[in-house]
């Protein structure tokens, strides 16, 4: 590094967002995450050991997955080196490589390699690292919002060690606000700022565990609000609510948030809880998925969970997805609402699953049975001389329109493939198919 280098480095390091600025450089200064970096904790003793192994850091945006990565630069004796999936490509990826071998063949010395946003890389970024990682040449910190088991190649999952990074807890976001707000080195406390409980209580709900957004909002509130008469910048709710206008939502319409939502959205409705059904439904409205999905998702629970148990849920939600399409958002949310409230309180019957299932096992692992005679169409030339349709009797000619005759084909004669609940409108069902089985 030259002059020129380390003066703009320095420069950079000085007009960094607070975020960046305020990362811990030990362990000892990292706030949260203790379930894999707090006292006796593997992560913790291989770090202070120096001891590392490839390893993939998962966790939502904000929580520190960079931050650890730093921890490990300031306290390794390995050479460290960083890339961004996003920007490097494979000439970055050689580089890094052949500068690994030359510190393990010269020096004796281990490198590590830190790549942010690792699911960024194609399969064959992926697999380009994944000799070097297993002959050890590079030890692998790679960082993600997204599911290293669907982003990640399996070969270098299997040998890596993934660490789940949790979502900040209110408290740990206030210690941070509080940290930067008095620290006059790496914070804001050269500005002699002062933030009220209530702005401190706001912003930690508010950031939903995203330690970069609350940081974030804090810097914009003490930059841009002008000092009083006693001359200390103060920052209130209101200065607060300015700064981070709307709750931050962790949700990726391709990620695990996605996937977790929307199940536990399904999962409310066959459990009849309306209440939580609607706020799963709220936190998805909010997050901007499409209203489309959520419609097709509300018309299949109301098949799949409801079924006959009453068979008006189906026709809300087909209604209802029709009804998203015509009227697009605001409006739509209403829609959306009664469609679930409606699936969710409705009685529950996954018989229409169970006897599809049960039918498709069947016709799968048997041969195709004949279709009895008497039920083949016998309109096609030549049809009736063979004997078709010939013995069929017309129910709707008898008593109740139900005449007793042979449906299914002979060798599957007394199977039960629909077996109806006594929920809702199925106990009439039942009721009516007893009747008629006896």
């Amino acid at each position: 590094m030259d002059l020129f280098d380390y003066m703009r480095e320095n420069q950079k390091e000085k007009e960094s967002p607070l975020a960046a600025r305020m990362r811990p450089t030990t362990l000892d200064e990292v706030v949260g995450q203790k379930h894999i970096i707090g006292e006796g904790t593997l992560l913790r003793r291989a770090i202070l050991a120096d001891k590392l192994s490839s390893l993939i850091l998962y966790g939502p945006p904000g929580t520190g997955k960079t931050t650890l990565a730093k921890v490990i630069a300031h306290t390794t004796k390995a050479e460290f080196m960083q890339i961004n999936a996003t920007s490097a490509g494979k000439k970055d990826m050689e580089d890094v490589v052949a500068k690994a071998k030359d510190n393990m063949g010269m020096y004796g010395k281990r490198t590590i390699l830190f790549i942010d946003e690792i699911h960024r890389f194609n399969k064959g970024q992926q697999d380009y690292l994944l000799p070097f990682v297993e002959d050890g040449t590079i030890i692998l910190i790679g960082a993600t919002t997204e599911n290293p088991y669907f982003e990640v190649n399996g070969a270098l999952i299997s040998r890596s060690v993934i660490y789940e990074l949790k979502k900040l807890s209110s408290d740990d976001i206030k210690t941070l606000l509080l940290r930067a707000v008095s620290d006059p080195v790496k914070g804001m406390g050269s500005y002699h700022a002062k933030i009220t409980p209530e702005a401190l209580d706001f912003l930690a709900d508010i950031c939903g565990g995203d330690a970069r957004s609350a940081l974030n909002a804090i810097e914009l509130g003490i930059l841009t609000t002008p000092k009083g008469a006693d001359g200390q910048i103060l920052i209130t709710r209101e200065v607060a609510s300015e700064c981070i206008q709307k709750r931050v939502v962790a949700y990726d319409k391709d990620g695990d948030n996605h996937y977790d939502t929307i199940s536990a959205f399904i999962k409310s409705m066959r459990g009849s809880d309306p209440d939580a059904a609607v706020y799963y439904l709220a936190r998805m409205l909010t997050a901007g998925e499409d209203i489309r999905f959520i419609a097709r998702r509300i018309m299949i629970c109301a098949s799949e969970d409801v079924g006959n148990a009453d068979p008006q849920a189906i026709c809300v939600a087909t209604a209802a997805a029709q009804a998203v399409e015509r009227i697009g958002m605001p409006e739509a949310q209403i829609i959306l609402s009664q469609a679930v409230l409606y699936v969710a309180t409705a009685p529950k019957s996954n018989s229409a699953v169970n006897a599809i299932s049960a039918a498709m096992k069947h016709v799968a692992e048997n041969r195709m049975e004949t279709i009895p005679p008497h039920l083949k169409d016998a309109h096609y030339g030549g049809a009736a001389k063979l004997g078709h349709g010939l013995t069929y009797q017309y129910a709707h000619d008898y008593p109740k329109h139900f005449v007793e005759q042979q449906y299914l084909p002979d060798e599957v004669v007394g199977t039960k493939f629909y077996e109806p609940t006594m929920q809702g409108y199925e106990a009439e069902i039942s009721r009516y198919l007893k009747w008629i089985r006896e």
